[in-house]
């Protein structure tokens, strides 16, 4: 029987390795579709043996923790135990442990999943380390595009084919944040590239800052499609707001700036 487990008011105690999996769920998924209803928490449900309706509830218990809802004076459920909240402390320091260990408990409880991204390595050490980044991947795009409601965070676009779950510290130069959807912004492909490059950042005051490289083209659709959007402010996530410090090593490192 799993150990470390937290009393619950809805039925019997949840153990340790179910509040991972939970609050990875919690965390790639928009607060307002952790319902009994929801695809997702069904399926963790059936992974765990327990109700949807159980699953929905300790989703909320986490959002009474989650302080971007807070700020929005969004209120999860009461009731959460010291154990969620000592889940959502811990991994929130250490994302990219959330999402290699939720993954390795799915499979220790023995049920397949369809996505590779979750089959079980059994060759070289190259084999694991494509297996995690895929892991990783997968975790990122999802926690990053629920947190900004699938729009492109300049545009507004919402077109989730076009979106991309753009690093502001790019995957190569920070491991440890590379699963950190506060280290994420959602932006549509055009943008994605333009951020990538150096041709745009992301200031302080989350506004959206262009490099002279862009203002100095003679192409108009630059000067009609892009250009018009600097100085505005981006659309603010629901939850995972951009870390400051990151942003500025974005602006320090990648930026191109202005002459």
């Amino acid at each position: 029987m799993p150990q470390n487990r937290t009393a619950s008011r809805y039925g019997t105690p949840w153990s340790r390795e179910e509040l991972i999996l939970a609050f990875e769920l919690y965390c790639r998924i928009p607060f307002q579709r952790t319902k009994a209803n929801n695809p997702e928490v069904q399926e963790l449900a059936d992974l765990i043996d327990r109700t949807p309706a159980s699953v929905a509830r300790k989703l909320g218990n986490f959002g009474a923790s989650d302080p971007g809802l807070r700020e929005q004076r969004i209120a999860g459920l009461t009731h959460a135990s010291k154990m969620d909240r000592a889940i959502w402390s811990e991994f929130s320091q250490d994302w990219n442990g959330l999402v290699w260990e939720a993954s390795r408990l799915r499979l220790s409880m023995k049920k397949e999943k369809r996505s590779e991204a979750f089959v079980q390595p059994s060759g070289p050490s190259e084999v694991l380390r494509t297996v995690k980044q895929r892991v990783h991947q997968a975790f990122f795009r999802s926690a990053v595009l629920s947190s900004y409601d699938q729009t492109c965070c300049v545009t507004g676009l919402r077109i989730p084919q076009c979106l991309v779950a753009s690093h502001i510290v790019p995957w190569s130069e920070d491991e440890k944040h590379r699963a950190d959807p506060t280290n994420g912004l959602c932006f549509s492909a055009t943008f994605d590239r333009l951020f990538d490059a150096g041709l745009m950042t992301i200031s302080d005051e989350l506004t959206v800052a262009m490099a002279s490289d862009l203002a100095e083209t003679s192409d108009n659709n630059t000067k009609e499609l892009i250009w018009p959007y600097g100085g505005k402010g981006i659309i603010l996530p629901r939850r995972f707001m951009p870390s400051l410090e990151r942003l500025r090593w974005h602006q320090k490192n990648i930026f191109r700036g202005v002459k």
